[in-house]
């Protein structure tokens, strides 16, 4: 890099001059800078010689405590009473399966016999109907072919047992007695019963109503006086 001329000595130097001052600039430069990196070098090198302290940051001593007071004695623990010792139980001896024999087969079935149903009844006969009740009639309306006989019992006249027996009597279509009963009594069993065999004996005309012989129910008066 050219220097500028230096003012009021440029005409006194010589073309020499100027390139030996030049050269001396040049030079000193140089030096310069070699002096610089020597003392980077020298740097370095003093402080990887000097020794390295280890300073330790020690805190203060602290002040001495007061000493505690002894300990109060503590009362003695008793040691605890040994538990009894638990036999352990036996342990049970497993009783041997017990021999459950095999259900017996069931028996097949017996036959059954059913028994043949009962035949069915035979059906009610329808019955005929009732003949209607025996037509009441007067006592003067019965008619006797034979009149019935008056006897008188004989144990009734020596007892002087009398009176009037009333027969209530049914006679059928043909004239014939079908049915004689004690309507009122006399007030004595024989003179009653001496009653009854007497209308026994008699046969009746047959009733006839509208042109048709029917039965008929009529009373019957016998008088036993003395």
């Amino acid at each position: 890099m050219p220097l500028p001329p230096l003012p009021g000595r440029s005409d006194e130097l010589g073309p020499q001059g100027r390139r030996a001052l030049i050269g001396g600039v040049v030079a000193a430069h140089l030096v310069g800078g070699w002096a610089l990196l020597q003392i980077d070098a020298v740097r370095n090198a003093v402080i990887d010689a000097a020794p390295v302290l280890m300073v330790d940051m020690i805190a203060p001593a602290e002040p001495p405590k007061p000493t505690p007071p002894p300990p109060a004695p503590q009362p003695r623990k008793l040691a605890p009473a040994p538990a009894p010792l638990i036999a352990a139980a036996p342990t049970p001896t497993p009783a041997p399966p017990a021999f459950v024999a095999p259900p017996p087969e069931p028996a097949p079935p017996q036959p059954v016999n059913v028994a043949p149903a009962p035949p069915a009844p035979p059906a009610p006969v329808a019955q005929p109907p009732a003949p209607p009740a025996p037509k009441l009639i007067p006592p003067s309306a019965l008619r006797y072919v034979k009149e019935p006989p008056q006897d008188y019992p004989l144990l009734s006249r020596r007892a002087k047992e009398q009176g009037i027996v009333t027969l209530r009597v049914t006679v059928d279509a043909s004239g014939h007695l079908k049915d004689a009963t004690v309507h009122k009594s006399s007030g004595f069993e024989r003179l009653d019963q001496a009653a009854l065999q007497s209308i026994r004996k008699a046969v009746f005309s047959p009733y006839v109503e509208n042109g048709k012989a029917i039965d008929v129910q009529a009373l019957a008066a016998f008088d036993y006086s003395l």
